[in-house]
Formats: structure tokens, C-alpha cells, sequence
């Protein structure tokens, strides 16, 4: 195989996969060279993992100084191997981990999913209970028309709860 960046005889071969789809690459000795792809502290494992330039991303939420009071991690040890040294890590770093998180995920956040049947009835739960606050306020309030017509409101609801 021919080097991409110089078309001479490849012997480095790096494989990454982004969005689902892998990406190959094959260099020479002397352009994996320049590349930083020999050289441990050219080429970081986290960057391998993270995405060309991720770290440097973490690198611009926080100090680069910053280190762990725990264990000591600092970001460069990041970098190196991809990983955190203890749970502190995870606050020490917070900012500059979401930014690399939000780089690799649509969001920061895990919502997970749940069973459509399941949803439907925390949807209305939620309804009742939004229903029975303002049924309190309308009772406290002496607006009882509205009371009424809330507790009306309700039993709707529990109705379609209960229906298959």
C-alpha cells in the first residue's frame, strides 16, 4: 500500500471509526514520523480514543496545570493514557470532560430509554398530579366551579390510564 500524504511504501496503518463508519489510513515511516504517530508524546492514546484534537478541547475548559488533589492525574496523564486516575478525577476535570463528552455524544446527560407503555403512564401521572395541585389551589381558593371542573379533569385522566 502507498502512503496517503506521499504516495511511497506505507508500513504504518491506523484504523479509527467515526459515526459508524471506519476510517483507514495508511502512512510511511517519515510521514507517521511527522505525524507524531511513532512518538508516544506526539500521539496520545486519548486522542486515538477521543477524536484527533479532543484533548486539546479539554485543554481549553480548564487550567493545564490542574491537578488531581486525590491522586495527582493531571491532564497531560490524561493525554498519555486515555484514562482517569480515580473518581476526584471526574470533578477535577469536569470541565474540559464535557467538552470532550459532548464531542464524542449528542449530550452529556444519559436519559436512557423506557417502555413505551411505561412512558404513557408516567405521562399520566404527571397529569393527575398537575391536575390535583391546581384542584388544591381552586379548593383553597374557593373557586369551586373550577374545583369541579378539574376533579372532572381527573377522573378523565384516571379513565384513560385504566383503559387497555
Amino acid at each position: 500500500m502507498k502512503c496517503q500524504l506521499c504516495d511511497s511504501l506505507s508500513n504504518v496503518h491506523l484504523t479509527q471509526i467515526v459515526a459508524g463508519k471506519m476510517q483507514k489510513i495508511d502512512l510511511c515511516d517519515k510521514c507517521a514520523k511527522e505525524k507524531g504517530v511513532n512518538d508516544p508524546t506526539g500521539f496520545s492514546l486519548a486522542d486515538m480514543l477521543l477524536g484527533i484534537g479532543a484533548t486539546e478541547n479539554m485543554k481549553a475548559g480548564s487550567p493545564e496545570d490542574l491537578q488531581c488533589p486525590d491522586c495527582g492525574f493531571s491532564q497531560q496523564d490524561f493525554k498519555k493514557t486515555g484514562r482517569l486516575g480515580c473518581p476526584t478525577c471526574y470533578d477535577t476535570f469536569h470541565e474540559g470532560l464535557q467538552l470532550v463528552l459532548k464531542d464524542m455524544h449528542k449530550d452529556t446527560v444519559h436519559k436512557g430509554k423506557i417502555p413505551a407503555k411505561l412512558q404513557k403512564s408516567k405521562i399520566y401521572q404527571t397529569r393527575i398530579l398537575e391536575l390535583q395541585t391546581n384542584l388544591q389551589e381552586a379548593v383553597r381558593t374557593e373557586k369551586y366551579e373550577l374545583a369541579a371542573s378539574l376533579r372532572d379533569q381527573i377522573q378523565q385522566v384516571q379513565n384513560q390510564m385504566s383503559a387497555p
